[in-house]
């Protein structure tokens, strides 16, 4: 393809000695492996946002980066039956920048797997005018679900990125060619 769509992966948690890298490597060699794709990484706990939401030169390159991307995965955690602060900062810190674009999930945690995290972000995105992706990635007691060099046997977590990254490639590009030829009117 010679005009590949730009993915960035949002690494939501910031907490000092966090699962969410061995989460997101995984999902980010699989993205990678597609050719189409352009795969970028965006790793809140190394994204200077003020969550007072004062505009500083981080926020403004921040707000360029998502502008210029086709689309984002979220790859969230699940605290208390939410998602991590440092993603709704990430998600107020924008605005235009967001609409118009696909979003999709890849949550982990415990019982839930990053499910309640995840409906909660469905809502939230609404309002800032993206495309929530109906197929996620759940990885339910994710740390029994990696082995030592971050690869997983789980195979309804494979399909369910698969799926998911065809989903988000499918809404990515027709959304693009409709942001270049009418642009969204929010």
């Amino acid at each position: 393809m010679d005009d590949p769509l730009r993915l960035e992966v949002i690494v939501a948690s910031v907490r000092p000695e966090r699962f969410a890298p061995v989460v997101a490597d995984w999902f980010l060699r699989t993205a990678r492996a597609d050719a189409g794709l352009d795969v970028g990484v965006i790793d809140l706990a190394h994204t200077p946002l003020p969550t007072d939401l004062t505009t500083t030169p981080q926020v403004e390159a921040f707000r360029e980066r998502i502008g210029a991307a086709d689309g984002f995965i979220a790859v969230t955690s699940e605290y208390n039956h939410g998602y991590p602060a440092s993603l709704k900062t990430a998600l107020d810190s924008a605005k235009r920048e967001w609409r118009a674009k696909p979003i999709g999930f890849v949550g982990y945690g415990g019982l839930s797997g990053g499910l309640r995290a995840i409906e909660q972000l469905r809502q939230v995105v609404a309002e800032i005018h993206m495309v929530s992706l109906r197929e996620s990635v759940s990885f339910h007691e994710a740390k029994r679900k990696f082995d030592a060099d971050g690869n997983t046997a789980d195979g309804a977590a494979v399909d369910a990125a698969q799926r998911l990254l065809r989903q988000w490639a499918w809404w990515a590009r027709h959304l693009r060619t409709a942001r270049r030829t009418d642009p969204y009117p929010g």
